[in-house]
């Protein structure tokens, strides 16, 4: 077989915002769902500013985090999506990487379209390996008498 290059050998460019992979310690992982900018009520906060709407996705990430017993140190992947141009895109990450600092989990930011409730510009995705004094539950579930198309601002109305 031909000589083949060794990837352990090649270098990664070492100034970018995040790690590159993390390694999930032995125990239970938390998948989030899309952190939005939504207030108490259920209605997106700010309309038309994502620096805004990512501090509040970013805080209600981390009240997700804390439900669990975890916290921003145990995220090992976030996506970010952002409906807007690169500038926008570039506003949102420096948001997030404050508010995540001094970590900073291996992520993705996305320039998208369209995300699902109306006025919102701005989402989180979190993957966390949770501590093991995290409480283990099972998957959060609404009350029966919850549905998405009744929420404030509704679901891609």
């Amino acid at each position: 077989m031909a000589d083949q290059p060794s990837h352990r050998n090649r270098r990664l460019f070492e100034g970018v915002p995040y790690h590159y992979a993390a390694v999930a310690p032995p125990g239970a992982i938390l998948f989030t769902a899309g952190a939005c900018p939504l207030d108490a009520s259920g209605k997106v906060v700010a309309p038309g500013d994502p620096v805004v709407q990512a501090k509040a996705a970013l805080e209600n990430l981390k009240v997700v985090l804390h439900r669990h017993g975890a916290g921003p140190e145990h995220l090992v992947r976030t996506t970010i999506y952002v409906a807007g141009d690169r500038d926008d895109l570039v506003r949102v990450w420096d948001v997030i990487a404050a508010g995540l600092a001094p970590h900073r989990p291996p992520s993705t930011l996305l320039g998208v379209s369209v995300l699902g409730y109306r006025d919102q510009l701005v989402e989180i995705e979190g993957i966390a390996a949770l501590p093991p004094s995290a409480p283990r539950a099972a998957v959060e579930e609404l009350p029966s008498d919850v549905h998405v198309a009744d929420m404030p601002g509704g679901l891609l109305e």
